[in-house]
């Protein structure tokens, strides 16, 4: 079984090499780390090449620029593929998403199901270091955009997922406009429009202890204009 977990960074010198020790140290057979770094002026890329001299499982995709989130993961994928992937993960770099909790998804993805979602929203799920007014706005969103768009999944913006190689395979990557957080929400609906089903499972979200979130106001905008387009999407 190949297993690739896809780790976009920008500006996470201080995060990615715990990260990968971490992942490393459960010790699943066929596990592979793709990072994608967007020419982060900390030298994040910088650590990653080291790290790949150290963790054989380590791979890295060096961008030019800053190019987004969406299109990051979307690079991953494709690397993923011709790997010969059976399953691929999206995980922030940051440590909000608790490598322990990869065998769980792996898990439910052996069990039949098409995505497997890390979720803050049902039972047994939360987060950690939030303020209440930013917990009210993100629920708030979250319903806006469950009711909206008909979605049964109930946390639509998590980036902790594993997908099978078939959904990966399925999606046309090129019409998925959002390229920021917006990118999560439109996956998950293409997702659920065909057909694929979509599991999720309780994770409890760690908000960053160093570095700077990249959360933008223009993040949250796009967010919503997300939902509309494709609540009136012909």
């Amino acid at each position: 079984m190949n297993i690739y977990i896809i780790v976009p960074t920008y500006n996470e010198k201080d995060n990615i090499e715990i990260l990968v020790r971490r992942i490393a140290d459960l010790s699943i057979a066929g596990l592979h780390i793709c990072v994608v770094d967007d020419n982060s002026p900390d030298g994040t890329g910088v650590i990653v090449d080291k790290l790949i001299n150290q963790f054989p499982p380590v791979m890295a995709i060096h961008r030019k620029e800053k190019l987004g989130l969406g299109s990051a993961y979307i690079a991953g994928f494709e690397m993923a593929l011709k790997k010969g992937a059976d399953f691929v993960f999206e995980m922030d770099a940051d440590l909000s998403h608790n490598p322990d909790d990869i065998p769980r998804f792996l898990e439910e993805a052996e069990k039949g199901n098409d995505v497997v979602i890390g979720s803050r929203r049902i039972p047994e799920g939360g987060v950690e270091n939030w303020s209440m007014l930013r917990n009210w706005m993100s629920k708030g969103a979250m319903w806006f955009s469950r009711t909206m768009l008909g979605l049964k999944t109930r946390d639509v913006t998590s980036g902790y997922r594993c997908y099978a190689r078939r959904v990966i395979e399925s999606i046309d990557w090129e019409k998925i406009k959002g390229n920021g957080y917006s990118f999560q929400e439109e996956t998950i609906y293409l997702c659920e429009k065909m057909g694929f089903k979509v599991k999720e499972i309780p994770i409890v979200f760690k908000d960053r202890t160093y570095g700077h979130s990249k959360l933008s106001k223009m993040e949250i905008v796009n967010f919503f204009i997300t939902i509309v387009k494709l609540r009136f999407k012909k």
